[in-house]
């Protein structure tokens, strides 16, 4: 609702949106917006084929007419030719990149002469604070946390936005050097013009009193201060230097994409794969999304049926099993299953050499209320490997180095477990991904 009302309030600026790209779409929510409310025709890309099938079904509850065409890219590498894009929009994407410039780039690269580039929900760096420490988001908060949030006293003692370091735990990478100053520099270097909307934090009576007198205090009367002092979230519409072309007739979407791997036109075939005319490449329609990643990242991401990893969401995950599982539960790729006090599992090493191991997880509430600090231990070919505590409940990703090994012989310890109401299985923690990935010296 906020990017629609951000949409109409400078429509006269954005101007025509056809053919759009959202990037880092997740379910494409504002894809499906755009192609629904605004008759836009475009592309929704995300990382995640999973998101992305998820958007279908939203797509159905809603019962939604129109859609975009949904490709799983990389935001680095867009699949699209040059000035081939009237319009492309980001949410919540671009401070997950350390270097958020070389999305700009991208961006500018496919976007036609006179484009926009619609992003928002980017977090500002906050100057007044203490930088004390980082906190969670709201429902892990400590009693005295929420209190302080309440009061809206809590985001002047923080270092960063709340929840930054939760996710990063999950291997989410979080980029929050950017005050409103370094976003208007940027911004400026690379688009010839530009409409702000500034969202400032007004969480309690404290902020909505620093916002107050920071707007009194400024020359213009404006929320620039505010923003500058007390951070928050930033929308942008950037225009790029040039003269947009008039669109005519529907989109040709196959006609818009350049092949990931050699840069090559691309064309749909007779089974609706899309082909790169100058190379291999060939990305079929799989459930409703095409992936037009690199042939080398889609390898990596996109592994198939692999003896060095445990995907949840694959059938063929359990054969990797051994005592210790519950049923599998969730839907699409999070797909998960809980343990009790242990459960045992192997990996492969397929790669040779040393390895790291990567366990995905989640950890509920109740296994707090056992203990305030749960702990997961590991045992890899019958010795112990390492110990973590848990301080939070929440998604978690655990990492740690092991040695070269054909095969190891995984076993998982959780102390305490728990009791669900009206459920006769004792549990701890929950698991979607055991993995190895490349070693860390």
């Amino acid at each position: 609702m906020r990017r629609g009302e951000i949409v109409d309030d400078l429509r006269e600026f954005i101007g025509p949106m056809t053919p759009f790209l959202e990037i880092g779409a997740n379910a494409g929510h504002s894809s499906y917006m755009l192609a629904n409310q605004y008759g836009a025709e475009g592309f929704a890309l995300d990382i995640s084929e999973d998101s992305l099938r998820y958007g279908i079904a939203l797509r159905e509850r809603w019962q939604l007419e129109k859609s975009p065409m949904l490709v799983a890219g990389d935001a680095l590498h867009l699949p699209f030719k040059d000035n081939s894009l009237r319009m492309v929009v980001a949410f919540q994407m671009l401070s997950q990149f350390m270097d958020i410039e070389s999305v700009f780039l991208e961006v500018k690269r496919v976007l036609q002469p006179g484009g926009i580039f619609f992003f928002a929900e980017e977090p500002m760096r906050r100057l007044l604070t203490a930088r004390l420490y980082r906190c969670p988001y709201y429902d892990t908060m400590k009693p005295w946390e929420r209190k302080l949030s309440d009061w809206g006293l809590l985001g002047f003692l923080v270092k960063d936005v709340i929840g930054a370091h939760q996710e990063e735990s999950f291997g989410i990478r979080q980029n929050h050097r950017m005050d409103l100053g370094d976003w208007h520099r940027l911004i400026k270097k690379h688009f010839d013009d530009q409409r702000y909307k500034l969202f400032v934090p007004e969480h309690g009576w404290a902020e909505t009193l620093v916002k107050k007198i920071a707007i009194q205090l400024d020359p213009n009367k404006s929320e620039w201060r505010a923003a500058r002092l007390m951070g928050g979230t930033l929308g942008a519409i950037c225009r790029k230097a040039g003269e947009a072309p008039v669109q005519t007739g529907p989109v040709q979407y196959d006609k818009l994409l350049r092949c990931p791997d050699c840069g090559g036109d691309m064309a749909r075939n007779e089974s609706h794969a899309i082909c790169c005319s100058s190379c291999s490449y060939e990305a079929p329609w799989k459930d409703g999304v095409y992936n037009l990643l690199p042939s080398h990242d889609k390898r990596e991401l996109y592994p198939g049926e692999r003896n060095d990893i445990i995907d949840f969401s694959l059938p063929s995950h359990e054969k990797h099993l051994g005592h210790g599982w519950y049923d599998i539960e969730g839907v699409y790729g999070n797909k998960f299953r809980w343990i009790g006090a242990r459960a045992s599992a192997w990996l492969e090493n397929v790669k040779g050499g040393e390895q790291r191991l990567r366990l995905r997880g989640f950890a509920p509430e109740p296994i707090f209320q056992a203990s305030p600090r749960p702990v997961v231990e590991v045992f890899v070919n019958g010795l112990p490997l390492k110990a973590w505590p848990l301080d939070r409940n929440g998604l978690f990703a655990l990492e740690t180095n092991l040695p070269a090994a054909p095969r190891y012989e995984l076993e998982i310890r959780v102390s305490p477990v728990w009791r669900a109401p009206n459920d006769t299985r004792e549990l701890s923690v929950n698991f979607g991904m055991l993995r190895l990935i490349p070693f860390e010296a």
